[in-house]
C-alpha cells in the first residue's frame, strides 16, 4: 500500500487513509491504551457546541469523534480529503447525512465553504498530516465566523526532555509492532510515528495559530503532553 513521507503529498496521504479505513478506529484505541477517547471527550468539552451552531469537524475521518459535537443540539460538517475514510463513515451512519451529522469531501488548503460559514471548527489528529499546516489555519480562519473559535487536538511532545526522549523511542520502535496486534498494515503507523516526532512543540504551534490571525491563543497538555488542545478566536 501507498506510505505516505514525511514531505505529506496530499494523494500519498489520501491513499495511505483509503487503505486503513475499515480499522482506523480500532487500531487507534489499540495504539492509545484507551486514551484516545479521553482526548476525543476533551475536545467536544473545549469546542462546547450548542444548539443553532454549525461546527466543522476537519479530518474527520469516518466521523467517530463528529456525532459528539451534536450533543446540545449543534449541526456538524464531517469533513476529510480521504474518501475510503468517508465511505466507511457514511456506511456506518446508513446515510451521508443523518442525526446532525452531514459527510463532505474537501481539501484542508483550499475549504469548499464559503468565508465565516462556520461557529466552530476543529480538527483532531490531522493538521499534522496537511503538506501546509499554515495555510490550513488559514483556511480555517477564513472560513469561521467572527467571534468564532478553534480547538486543535494534535500528538505533541512532553515538556520533560528525558520523558519526552522515552516516548519517542516507543513511538519509532513499539508503535507499529503494537498496530500489528491488529493490523497487517503498518506502514501508516510508522509515518505517524515519524510525523509526530516532526511535529512542533506546543509553543511553537501556538505561535502559527497566531501568524495565521487567531487570538487569544492558549493551550493545554492532555497525557503529560502526548497530546495539547490548542484554542484560538477569530475576532476580526
Amino acid at each position: 500500500m501507498t506510505r505516505a513521507e514525511l514531505d505529506k503529498r496530499p494523494a500519498d496521504v489520501a491513499s495511505m487513509f483509503d487503505g486503513i479505513a475499515d480499522r482506523y478506529d480500532l487500531v487507534n484505541d489499540v495504539i492509545s491504551l484507551g486514551q484516545d477517547r479521553l482526548w476525543r471527550r476533551a475536545t467536544v468539552q473545549a469546542v462546547d457546541a450548542y444548539s443553532g451552531e454549525l461546527v466543522l469537524d476537519l479530518a474527520a475521518g469516518t466521523g467517530t469523534s463528529s456525532e459528539s459535537f451534536t450533543g446540545k443540539g449543534a449541526r456538524v460538517i464531517a469533513c476529510d480529503f480521504s474518501q475510503g475514510m468517508l465511505r466507511v463513515g457514511a456506511r456506518r451512519r446508513g446515510g451521508a447525512s443523518r442525526r446532525g451529522v452531514t459527510f463532505v469531501a474537501g481539501d484542508a488548503l483550499a475549504l469548499p465553504f464559503a468565508d465565516q460559514t462556520f461557529d466552530a471548527v476543529t480538527v483532531s489528529f490531522g493538521l499534522r498530516n496537511t503538506n501546509d499546516c499554515d495555510q490550513a489555519l488559514r483556511e480555517l480562519h477564513r472560513v469561521t465566523k467572527v467571534g468564532g473559535r478553534l480547538v486543535i487536538c494534535e500528538f505533541s511532545h512532553i515538556p520533560v526532555g528525558v520523558l519526552d526522549r522515552v516516548y519517542g523511542t516507543y513511538l519509532m520502535g513499539a508503535l507499529p509492532r503494537v498496530a500489528r496486534l491488529v493490523t497487517e498494515k503498518t506502514e501508516p503507523y510508522e509515518y505517524l510515528s515519524e510525523s509526530i516526532m516532526d511535529w512542533p512543540d506546543q509553543r511553537a504551534l501556538a505561535q502559527r495559530l497566531i501568524s495565521a490571525g487567531w487570538e487569544s491563543v492558549a493551550w493545554r497538555n492532555l497525557s503529560f503532553g502526548v497530546v495539547a488542545l490548542h484554542r484560538g478566536y477569530r475576532r476580526r
